[in-house]
């Protein structure tokens, strides 16, 4: 989440290419969410089909992965329009009012100058794939290979209705900086040949640091960055850029990631967070900071269903805020705590940066959902005692529950609290892959919502779609932009050169650990978590192997130091969702949040030295 927005000012706007966005926006929404509600029937009958009648569909997970890769694109396309795709504006925040007009420009016109470089090459490699076939339907794979063409086509088609509603100085600015940029590069283009694998520093230091911090969406800086270095240093076709983005975004792990976000929604919506979170309460509630345990358990609870962090925030912090502040909490101390239990949940299965992670960097994801949840729990203990001791100044006078008034809470919410079991049981018994688990978890949760909490907003189920469209496709399109990055650094020899540095540092796999926590805390600030794990995840997990430190116990510390980094100000974007949840201001929070950051540090740090809070399941 960002500080700021690309969206256009609610204001209305009646000129001729605000009404063809708008018609254009509805026109890619709604096949966006019926490709949302394909996605869960074809997972589900394959599911029923191969569990209930010993039969499965043969061409299930093809058919699976054709919708995706069109969901995929179309809501990016819906993300742009929406301005939620991810990016850094906490620089451009202390602009002055011109140079943030301008930061906003080029937060346009930069990604539209990307998507035009490549659309052709898009639509050349989308070509070529005519003589491959699909295995199972026997279709032409450019029926799936054009979803990337023609999601950067209509992104392309927003982005310049977008910049023909731009102040004229705003986009000659703009452009006269990119061709001075473009004209340097192409005149140094011998010497930073000649430099070697220096010129890496260029591209993928200067060009993608710099365009993060200026706000530009984090996908399409590690787009830009790739194909600079691309026409600048090296005569590999582009084609070969967009077959790169197709194959970071066709992993049929992947799948999970909309079907969560998905279930996240419905488990807001049907009212479901709400009773796990009553039943804390009533559980809980007398006790001094009492509301302070149950914020955490019931980040802990809700992480393992929806699996993401903002999702997680928002279906909490509602419910409990205005008591825990009635009680006499520091609006700051509370939204410290809010942060802090974000980051540590990010492990709780089944997580979407544990399902990313699983899908770059090859690990199994049922060994990654059993080994989140002590790691979680790790943190939400030393979180606990930090925040009883921070909540002893609060006066008592708060009666238990009635044991008759716990049990009703605790019928009331069995339901929900039966969800994340379900899940996890799923995947651990090999019902549904970990992909295929989300579909039962919606029909679930659409289940209890209609028959045992009777709370359904039909008028809410669009809305829902498309935002799960949206939200997959920014994370989604992140994913393929850095997997054609990533690709790029891997041709360099930078992977080769990383991995001898790292195998080099003192201290064998421990200060390995110590190295990576300090380069994924910044990174996780700076880029977000999920960004920074599909670009160096499949650098450095054959490095922790080849040094003796397990796949699966790596992946729990590099996830939760991207935690850390995400939620900790001035840049973390986590931090500042926390501070807009909670409607308080960033800076009444951020003198109090450093005790809950320290505390997340030394449970970071027992993870890291004491693998078997990690593996000791596994």
């Amino acid at each position: 989440m960002s500080a700021l927005s690309l969206e256009q000012p609610a204001v209305a706007d009646s000129s001729l290419p605000a009404r063809l966005e708008h018609w254009l926006g509805h026109a890619i929404e709604i096949p966006a969410a019926a490709l949302v509600v394909g996605e869960v029937a074809v997972l589900l009958a394959g599911v029923v089909m191969r569990f209930v009648f010993n039969s499965p569909i043969p061409w299930a997970d093809e058919l699976a992965s054709i919708l995706f890769l069109w969901l995929a694109n179309l809501g990016a396309a819906v993300a742009l329009r929406r301005g939620t795709h991810m990016r850094t504006t906490v620089l451009v925040g202390f602009m002055s009012e011109r140079g943030k007009a301008w930061a906003e420009a080029l937060a346009i016109i930069a990604p539209c100058l990307m998507l035009l470089i490549l659309i052709v090459p898009m639509w050349e490699y989308a070509e070529d794939e005519m003589f491959v076939q699909t295995p199972a339907l026997g279709w032409p794979n450019t029926v799936r290979a054009a979803a990337v063409a023609t999601g950067a086509a209509l992104m392309i088609a927003i982005s310049l209705l977008r910049i023909s509603r731009q102040r004229l100085v705003d986009f000659i600015g703009v452009a006269v900086t990119i061709a001075v940029i473009a004209g340097a590069m192409y005149l140094g283009s011998g010497w930073l040949q000649s430099v070697g694998n220096w010129n890496l520093v260029i591209f993928f230091g200067l060009v993608l640091g710099v365009s993060v911090l200026l706000g530009i969406p984090i996908a399409f800086c590690f787009g830009l960055a790739t194909v600079a270095f691309m026409l600048t240093v090296t005569t590999s076709p582009l084609a070969v850029v967009a077959g790169r983005f197709d194959e970071g975004m066709s992993s049929l792990i992947l799948l999970a990631v909309p079907l969560f976000i998905l279930l996240g929604h419905l488990v807001e919506m049907t009212g479901m967070a709400k009773a796990m979170v009553d039943f804390l309460a009533s559980l809980l509630g007398h006790v001094r900071g009492g509301l302070n345990y149950v914020l955490l358990g019931a980040m802990l609870l809700v992480s393992g269903i929806s699996g993401a962090k903002t999702a997680d925030m928002a279906a909490v912090a509602p419910v409990l805020l205005p008591e825990m502040k009635r009680r006499g909490n520091h609006e700051g101390e509370l939204i410290s705590l809010l942060a802090a239990s974000g980051a540590m949940a990010e492990t709780i299965p089944p997580s979407l940066v544990l399902i990313t992670i699983g899908s770059v960097a090859g690990v199994s994801i049922a060994a990654l959902f059993t080994g989140g949840i002590m790691p979680g729990i790790v943190l939400a203990a030393l979180l606990a005692i930090l925040a009883r001791w921070r909540s002893a100044e609060i006066t008592e006078g708060f009666k238990r529950a009635p044991g008759k008034v716990v049990m009703r809470t605790l019928v009331i919410a069995l339901p929900a609290l039966l969800l994340p079991m379900l899940i996890r049981t799923a995947v651990v018994e090999g019902v549904a892959t970990a992909t295929e688990v989300s579909t039962i978890g919606i029909v679930y949760a659409v289940v209890a919502g209609l028959l045992v909490y009777r709370q359904f907003d039909w008028k809410r189920l669009y809305p829902m779609l498309v935002d799960t469209a949206a939200l997959s496709g920014a994370i989604l399109f992140i994913i393929g932009t850095a997997t054609g990055m990533s690709w790029a650094l891997t041709q360099s020899g930078f992977s080769h050169s990383l991995a001898e540095a790292m195998t080099g540092v003192p201290g064998g796999k421990y200060g390995f650990l110590l190295v990576s926590i300090a380069a994924f805390v910044v990174l996780g600030s700076v880029l977000e978590g999920i960004p920074a794990m599909v670009l160096f995840a499949p650098l450095l997990f054959p490095v922790a192997k080849a040094i003796g430190v397990h796949e699966v116990h790596y992946a729990m510390v590099i996830i939760l130091s991207m935690g850390v980094g995400l939620f900790a100000p001035p840049f973390g974007l986590g931090y500042y969702a926390a501070c807009t949840i909670g409607r308080v201001h960033p800076d009444v929070a951020v003198k109090r949040i450093w005790p809950y950051l320290g505390a997340l540090v030394v449970g970071l740090l027992i993870v890291a030295f004491v693998p078997w809070f990690s593996i000791g399941f596994l």
